[in-house]
């Protein structure tokens, strides 16, 4: 999977003057659909219920109840899955702020930074099997972004970001 899957950028002009304010919505892929995901454990629900009565026919009832707990199982399992997918991070960067908003199914959460002061850092992973972390910082706060992206999509965001952002205390102009 290549960055541009994972991530969509767009520049918008918000200003006559040409002012810029980027955009960058990033989201998890997530290919299965709410039709596809029903079809998934429908399909699996009949063919373990067959083989379960076919069990429960030849005296082995206790079979049917533990079938019934596995399709429950696997039903939860997709749910979770597809509420992760619909999760969203938009992060805009204009002349004056960056803003970070979380979009989530349980909710949203939105936080501000001047940009003159925000500060763009990609920590490495502190045991070997873990992802980095990229976190955009300021005044002792900070929040954490991209954690569903793979290592490179990750980088290249930090990359991204850290043009738009700047270092502390310098902003460089936006272009469209």
């Amino acid at each position: 999977m290549t960055s541009a899957e994972a991530m969509v950028t767009r520049s918008e002009d918000i200003a006559p003057a040409g002012a810029t304010e980027h955009r960058i919505e990033l989201a998890p892929n997530c290919s299965l659909t709410p039709s596809g995901a029903r079809w998934f454990v429908g399909s699996l629900a009949a063919v373990t219920f067959a083989v379960a009565g076919f069990f429960a026919a030849q005296g082995f009832w206790p079979v049917v109840p533990f079938a019934g707990l596995e399709i429950g199982l696997l039903a939860w399992a997709v749910q979770a899955s597809m509420r992760r997918g619909a999760e969203r991070e938009i992060i805009h960067v204009s002349a004056d702020e960056v803003v970070v908003e979380r979009r989530a199914p349980s909710g949203s959460r939105r936080t501000v930074f001047p940009r003159h002061w925000a500060r763009v850092t990609l920590r490495g992973p502190t045991v070997a099997p873990h992802p980095s972390r990229l976190t955009i910082e300021s005044h002792g706060r900070a929040c954490e972004v991209g954690r569903f992206l793979t290592e490179e999509e990750r980088r290249h965001l930090a990359a991204q970001l850290d043009r738009l952002v700047g270092r502390t205390s310098e902003s460089p102009a936006l272009a469209p």
